[in-house]
């Protein structure tokens, strides 16, 4: 969409929106260390933090297919060998993935849910992150952001909020598209820690209203987002070779490393292949988690392991 006219002519249609909402939620990094277009809500002391921003539409920019958010999938976790796994997944471009692979085997392998296989595969799961444009309304921590445009990347609990607005729960409520300059709304984010974890519960969207009264106004703002096909090109992934060889040598499979009891055996491997019937990707097994939860340690663990 490059037409400011046909923009605010087709703001109030969800259709399409609501479609790929529906994809998205169905059983199935990308900002770069120190990448100042990223906003993230800064914390107190006690882990709370709470701000106001406003989901923005899809920018102004050649090739974007329309959607104002990207989804994108990564690994992240500690092998036997001491070393870190941290690398987008290929399944976020709909090819395949030596992690998910090696998971589907795991999984396949046995079918008891308390089995170290199964235990080993939720620890390799994907994580999940979205990517939209925002433009922030209140920042009390840092309120030289506020009247800017960023890209915001977060988790599944806040595209659940997302989800509800579009799709309410209860009769009456009315259908909100929170990406909308005219008629969406801003979002209450409030983040409280709860049993160590941040807890986005108390997040709410706003009454829907426009974010500003002058046309003008809102067509500057949506020529200041971001594209957000970049985070989806084939240069922001390794290739599979790649992430199998480091696959391996973070699991000790490498033939240099010892033994490792993660290593499957031949019968293993041979049982894992020969399933009959055959079962599902360990993907529709196991949701992918989400990032919210663990994000902040993760980064420590990899800029550790990346020196």
């Amino acid at each position: 969409m490059s037409n400011f006219a046909t923009l605010k002519k087709s703001s109030s249609t969800l259709d399409r929106l609501t479609k790929e909402i529906e994809k998205a939620n169905a059983p199935a990094e990308t900002s770069k260390k120190g990448d100042d277009r990223f906003w993230k809500l800064e914390r107190d002391k006690s882990g709370n933090g709470s701000a106001v921003i406003r989901f923005l539409p899809t920018a102004a920019v050649d090739g974007e297919d329309g959607l104002p958010w990207v989804r994108i999938f990564d690994h992240g976790f500690k092998g036997p060998t001491g070393k870190w796994y941290i690398e987008n997944s290929l399944t976020t471009i709909s090819q395949k993935d030596p992690v998910s692979e090696y998971n589907s085997q795991l999984w396949n392998s046995t079918d008891n849910d308390q089995s170290p296989a199964r235990k080993q595969a939720r620890d390799q799961k994907r994580r999940l992150h979205y990517v939209s444009n925002i433009y922030v309304v209140s920042d009390p921590k840092n309120p030289e952001n506020e009247g800017k445009v960023f890209l915001f990347k977060y988790g599944k609990k806040i595209f659940d909020k997302i989800t509800m607005a579009m799709n309410p729960e209860f009769e009456g409520d009315e259908p909100l598209n929170p990406f909308d300059l005219w008629n969406g709304a801003n979002f209450k984010i409030r983040i409280r820690t709860v049993d160590q974890y941040p807890n986005y519960d108390q997040s709410v969207f706003d009454a829907a209203k426009p974010l500003s009264s002058d046309d003008a106004e809102l067509e500057a703002i949506w020529k200041k987002e971001y594209s957000l096909k970049e985070f989806l090109a084939p240069s922001n992934f390794k290739t599979y070779d790649e992430l199998k060889k480091r696959l391996d040598e973070v699991l000790g499979l490498d033939g240099d490393a010892p033994q490792m009891q993660s290593r499957p055996t031949e019968s293993f491997q041979k049982a894992a292949m020969n399933t009959t019937p055959v079962r599902k990707a360990v993907e529709e097994e196991l949701p992918a988690y989400d990032t919210e939860d663990d994000d902040e340690e993760l980064k420590a663990f990899k800029n550790m392991a990346l020196g």
